[in-house]
């Protein structure tokens, strides 16, 4: 090369590295210089900033969590964008698929963190994770009715081992029952609940009560009496219990009423603990447990598209010839995919996860989205500790420059193992 073309080399690539030393080697170079002061940035504090990111609690977790990331998200959105690239190559509506699946790549993290933050919403009626949580527990486990029920202490009734309650006296052929409660929260109270009726005279040696909730709005009632606007306990269980075995059971009527056999003369009565057991919230979907997997899950379900769109484009480049040889060989589908398609698409998938482990690697809208100030400290993540350390309340920008040196140093073998397929990639 003449030295006129060196110039003029020179002269159209010296934007570009003024650019890049500005935006790049400048805030990395001055990231090192700053993470070895203290937090006045006056003070030279050697190398106790990064001693600090080995021993601090806060930051030890954000270093864990981010392991938990890369390894799991990155995994899970690969592999669930190459299900949805092979199926939809095999359904009619692949298209539309696709758009489905792709279309949370369309909104912003925030959007996302959002809309997640709803849907991890402990309270039922907001939340879907838990409405559909409480649906399936309480198809297959009934709710108690009343969790906050109790008898007063001139009732018939007094509690016993487990949560229960006993009547006072055992049951005798011919006398009523009595079972009135208090402490029904009037939004607890069955919709059909109909107003208490005194025990009729059943037929037979039959022995029939009354289950009330023994209180009267506006006052005026009297304990231990069915008042005629008190309404029956509608569902409550109760027991017949003698010798220690139950041998009777019934369950009140939208009028308060049940009847138990003539066998249970004699026994005590019981109410059961399941009556008063406190209804299925859901699961905390914020919790200290499970913060760091919900969130994971609004980022897989974001970027599995991602994942999809890729992993399809690389599908659509394989010989058709050489999967139609091996069916015709005898192989099923389930050894085509093992065998063929995940082999030669090895290097496709590769870009994805190496993508998408960068990518997590920075991950913080989310995290500080979702996770609620309870447990934003147990989804923490090393982005997020930059963030705090560094604009927090408690800045030291003497650690916060350690963290943002600790993810790059994080990215670096990430980076060079990409570059190292690229350049394999280029020899073929």
């Amino acid at each position: 090369m003449t030295g006129t073309r060196r110039v003029v080399a020179a002269v159209f690539l010296l934007p570009a590295l003024v650019l890049l030393g500005a935006l790049v080697l400048y805030p990395i170079g001055y990231s090192v210089y700053r993470s070895f002061f203290d937090q006045a940035g006056t003070g030279f504090a050697g190398f106790d900033n990064y001693e600090a990111l080995f021993t601090d609690d806060t930051i030890l977790t954000a270093v864990k969590n981010n392991a938990i990331w890369v390894v799991f998200a990155p995994t899970v959105a690969t592999a669930l964008g190459l299900i949805f690239a092979v199926l939809t190559e095999r359904i009619r509506w692949g298209t539309a698929f696709k758009l489905i699946v792709f279309m949370p790549m369309a909104i912003s993290m925030l959007a996302a963190g959002i809309i997640f933050r709803l849907v991890y919403d402990q309270a039922p009626e907001r939340g879907v994770a838990n409405a559909v949580a409480v649906s399936v527990h309480d198809t297959f486990n009934e709710s108690a009715g009343f969790p906050k029920a109790r008898p007063l202490p001139v009732h018939p009734l007094e509690k016993a081992a487990g949560g229960t309650f006993v009547s006072k006296e055992p049951i005798r052929a011919g006398e009523p029952l009595r079972v009135p409660l208090v402490g029904v929260a009037p939004a607890k109270m069955p919709g059909d609940a109909r107003p208490a009726t005194v025990t009729p005279t059943p037929p037979g040696d039959r022995i029939s009560g009354t289950a009330w909730l023994d209180f009267t709005r506006g006052g005026g009632g009297k304990p231990n009496v069915v008042d005629p606007e008190e309404l029956g306990l509608k569902g409550l269980k109760v027991e017949a219990v003698k010798d220690g075995e139950v041998i009777a059971t019934a369950t009140a009527g939208a009028d308060g009423v049940f009847t138990l056999p003539a066998s249970a003369d004699g026994a005590q009565l019981r109410l059961p603990a399941d009556n008063f057991r406190e209804p299925y919230n859901g699961v905390d979907w914020l919790g200290p447990s499970l913060v760091t997997p919900g969130i994971i899950g609004s980022y897989v379900w974001m970027w599995a598209g991602f994942a999809m769109v890729l992993i399809a484009a690389g599908l659509a480049g394989l010989p058709r010839e050489l999967l139609e040889a091996a069916r015709v060989d005898g192989a099923n589908e389930w050894q085509v995919f093992r065998r063929i398609t995940v082999p030669m698409l090895a290097p496709v998938l590769a870009v994805v996860l190496v993508t998408l482990m960068i990518n997590v690697l920075k991950v913080f809208d989310l995290v500080f989205i979702i996770a609620p100030g309870s447990s934003q400290d147990d989804a923490n993540v090393l982005a997020l500790q930059l963030y705090r350390s560094s604009f927090g309340t408690d800045a030291d920008l003497g650690i916060g420059s350690a963290i943002a040196v600790l993810l790059l140093l994080l990215v670096i073998p990430v980076m060079l193992v990409n570059i190292r397929r690229i350049r394999k990639e280029g020899r073929r």
